[in-house]
């Protein structure tokens, strides 16, 4: 029998106190007042406030009233719902976050919350190691690669501070990124001398152990302790109690640490601990990113210095060398106690001439390459438009210089190795080419830079050259390599060589996102819930 025949059910209603239901609801209820003060909190309210009732009543609101606030449009993650978010502070406790609607009653609002705090907090965790990630894309410095991974850690998590150590072969740990924290330069002496005097270093222990150590109430533990007073000025600013040490591993080897000092009331909890772990995998990528790079600017040295060798003996050497020889043929014929014939000297002078010039000429085509800061003061257009200057003057090469868009965003490293690759290619021409005109063109299209030095020479022949083993191909290419790019190297349909250089640049943005200097954690009432 379906529930409309049955008579009992119809004839036996029975009332609701709904004011009962209310303080008993599972989510908070408050009215509030349109002063914003509350009026009335039901149980579940007073327990998300973390005080009671009668503490809350009279006291103001975390919540915009309705008719204060502009509804923003939803957002890429919001639910269909209108909720937007508060920021509570309960006394003596961490920040809370609500997610609250509100209605407008006769002189009054109405308001139902819930705590988001743990799921607003996921989401900003996974947000800032998207973050750390795009900033290692982008990344300059390895200390401000570091310093801004601490910055990250800081912020999504509110810690007191946070360092990252890394190992230098030369003065054991060191500080190379930090937030929250002075800069102390013999952080690391310190340390250590906190060591002789008997205090125990998690710092050391985590790296030793290569595994995470996490101690509470550790500020309280070392505060007043002899053995610490050579950092106890450092630690004692900002405030911080529990602590813990994260080793950095790369390939299974541990190169430095992450310590995070949490503040007072703050806990170190499974989803504290994996978000720790997260961050300090990007830091290792970010030091062994970095280690790779020196290791890559040590070898493109080495090419460098060996090319020069060759270039000073196949060139000015030789020149040189026959320089002296006609000096002795001078000599020779002063010995003879006779007039040289007019004619004979004329000629060894213009010898001389000629191969000085020539000497003097490759000389300042090598100075001129070795001016590595001056491309990436200059930038990439002015410094290769002074290049090709200097090389007509120099050489009677004709260079036809064309520069396309977005160059402005190239710059750094990127810039210099780019300018040397650059010159490299017209430096090949000059020796080798027997050219009239080269062409460079340089420009970015797509978020990717692209060069290309073209000349009308003999072009690069079909032996090693070819495949990038001569003419400083190898070092132009690893150049392109390093920023994760390629190099090709091709003869032209009807004379000469073309090579061309394909880079990929950062994402526009990538490298500056702005900067909350409170954290998304301390968005304002009238925040939509993501």
């Amino acid at each position: 029998m379906s529930v409309g025949s049955n008579p009992s059910v119809i004839s036996e209603p029975r009332p609701l106190d709904w004011s009962a239901l209310a303080l008993d609801a599972p989510d908070g209820l408050a009215v509030v007042a349109a002063s914003g003060h509350f009026l009335q909190v039901n149980r579940a309210g007073a327990v998300l406030c973390g005080r009671s009732e009668e503490e809350l009543v009279g006291t103001p609101a975390p919540f915009h009233l309705l008719q204060d606030v502009v509804l923003n449009d939803l957002g890429l993650l919001d639910d269909g719902s209108k909720e937007q978010v508060a920021l509570w502070q309960p006394p003596g406790e961490p920040p809370r976050e609500f997610a609250y609607r509100a209605l407008p009653v006769s002189g009054f609002t109405v308001v139902g919350f819930r705590d988001v705090t743990d799921q607003r907090h996921r989401q900003r965790r996974v947000a800032a190691i998207a973050r750390s990630s795009v900033k290692l894309a982008s990344a300059g410095s390895l200390t401000a690669t570091l310093d801004a991974l601490a910055s990250e850690v800081v912020r999504t998590d509110a810690l007191a501070g946070v360092q990252i150590l890394t190992l230098d072969d030369n003065s054991g740990l060191r500080i190379m990124g930090s937030a929250g924290f002075p800069h102390w330069s013999d952080f690391f002496d310190r340390l250590m001398e906190c060591r002789d005097r008997g205090a125990r270093l998690c710092t050391v222990e985590a790296y030793e152990s290569g595994e995470t150590v996490i101690v509470p109430d550790r500020w309280l533990a070392i505060r007043d302790d002899p053995a610490w007073q050579p950092l106890n000025e450092y630690l004692s600013d900002p405030e911080w109690n529990w602590f813990a040490s994260v080793p950095l591993k790369i390939r299974g080897q541990v190169q430095g640490v992450l310590n995070a000092f949490f503040r007072p009331g703050q806990t170190i909890g499974r989803r504290s601990e994996e978000f720790l772990l997260a961050m300090a995998e990007q830091a290792a990528v970010a030091v062994d990113y970095a280690a790779l790079v020196l290791r890559e600017r040590e070898h493109a040295r080495r090419e460098e210095r060996q090319r020069l060798a060759r270039d000073l003996h196949d060139s000015i050497v030789q020149q040189v060398f026959s320089i002296s020889m006609q000096a002795k043929s001078i000599g020779v014929l002063g010995e003879r106690g006779v007039a040289a014939p007019a004619e004979t000297v004329c000629r060894i002078a213009d010898e001389v001439g000629v191969l000085s010039s020539a000497v003097l000429a490759d000389l300042r085509a090598m100075v001129h390459e070795l001016r590595p800061s001056s491309s990436a003061q200059l930038g990439l257009e002015e410094a290769v438009t002074a290049l090709a200057e200097s090389t007509e003057k120099r050489t009677g090469l004709h260079l036809d210089v064309d520069f396309g868009e977005g160059l402005d965003e190239v710059t750094g490293d990127l810039v210099e190795d780019m300018y040397r690759m650059i010159a490299e290619a017209i430096h090949n021409v000059v020796k080798h080419a027997e050219a009239h005109t080269v062409s460079v063109h340089a420009g970015v299209t797509g978020h990717r830079l692209v060069v290309i030095v073209a000349d009308d020479g003999c072009g690069i022949g079909t032996g090693s050259s070819e495949r990038g083993e001569g003419y400083g191909l190898t070092t132009m290419r690893e150049r392109a390599e390093r920023w994760g790019g390629e190099l090709t190297v091709q003869l032209r349909s009807l004379r000469g060589t073309r090579v061309r250089a394909d880079v990929p640049l950062a994402l526009p943005g990538a490298p500056g996102m702005a900067e909350d200097p409170f954290g998304e954690s301390h968005r304002l009432a009238g925040e939509p819930t993501p």
